[in-house]
């Protein structure tokens, strides 16, 4: 049969446990057993390089409790999870096949344990010539009772699990979904706090927020650079002065466009976005890419 996981996609689902809660390697993997109902269970060689991987990307951290490492998702990991919610809702859908793989072939070798069994049972009934069971007819009669039992018992398991599997899968589409319209949403936020932010802020993100506050125009930019360079002066600390330079430019410039990006994002998220607001945004961060770019550009 195929491998349980698909490339990539136990990277995804180590995501999705630790996204539920904190754990440490050991319970992973016991938590992997029980949602494949014993079944099946990744070895400790496959699990811990990939929860150490995802800890050099930056997707979890992890503490140390204990004397064991107990690893949680980090921002950049929610965000690569709420980025690939269709494939995690079709791997929901993989492993319920997997479950229904592996169970059929519980059920095939227990079927052909049954059969080498009863093949024993008449050849061993051929060979004697006693008209009365003795003890061992009557405990390979038993054997195959317990057969039947065990097989009966793992189809009926498998049948359930693959019932849950598809019950979790169209859950997980729904949570897909409503991810989904929560990021739009989140991103219709990202106007809102524009004016908040860009008023405190100085320098070239100072100037920017005069040009979207107060218009295109050459005389409203004018303006709006000059009070913003006001409000900068008797504000006191100038937007992002917090971040020390590094002594390369390029670098600073790349650390400010972060906390530029970070801020808009914290201000989407406590203020909400409007269809009519994140028009305005798009329209803003077009003015504002023209004019880094103008800025950027060598003087003539």
């Amino acid at each position: 049969m195929p491998p349980v996981f698909a490339h990539g996609r136990l990277r995804l689902y180590l995501l999705k446990l630790l996204d539920e809660a904190p754990r440490h390697g050991y319970e992973v993997i016991r938590l992997l057993e029980e949602r494949f109902q014993g079944l099946y269970a990744p070895s400790a060689g496959t699990v811990y390089p990939r929860l150490a991987k995802l800890e050099a990307e930056g997707l979890v951290t992890y503490a140390t409790e204990g004397g064991r490492k107990v690893y949680s998702i980090t921002d950049a990991g929610r965000a690569e999870l709420a980025d690939r919610g269709g494939e995690l809702a079709d791997l929901e859908l993989e492993i319920r096949d997997s479950v229904s793989e592996l169970a059929a072939e519980i059920r095939d070798d227990v079927r052909g344990a049954a059969g080498a069994l009863r093949r024993e049972m008449r050849a061993a009934a051929s060979a004697s010539a006693a008209p009365v069971e003795d003890a061992s007819w009557a405990a390979a009669k038993e054997e195959l009772r317990k057969a039947k039992q065990e097989w009966k018992e793992q189809a009926r398991r498998a049948k359930d699990e693959s019932r849950r599997a598809r019950e979790e899968a169209q859950q997980a589409r729904r949570q897909a979904k409503e991810a989904q319209e929560r990021a739009r949403e989140e991103v219709m936020r990202i106007a809102v706090q524009f004016q908040e932010q860009f008023a405190k802020s100085g320098g070239v993100l100072g100037n920017l927020a005069g040009s979207w506050l107060g218009g295109t125009g050459k005389d409203a930019t004018t303006t709006t650079d000059a009070a913003s360079a006001a409000a900068s002066t008797a504000a006191g600390p100038r937007w992002a002065e917090d971040l020390a330079s590094t002594g390369d430019p390029a670098r600073d410039l790349d650390r400010l466009l972060d906390r530029f990006r970070d801020d808009v994002r914290d201000a989407a998220r406590d203020h909400g976005v409007t269809p009519a607001k994140l028009a305005e945004a798009r329209a803003h961060l077009a003015a504002a890419a023209d004019r880094l770019a103008e800025t950027l550009r060598p003087k003539r």
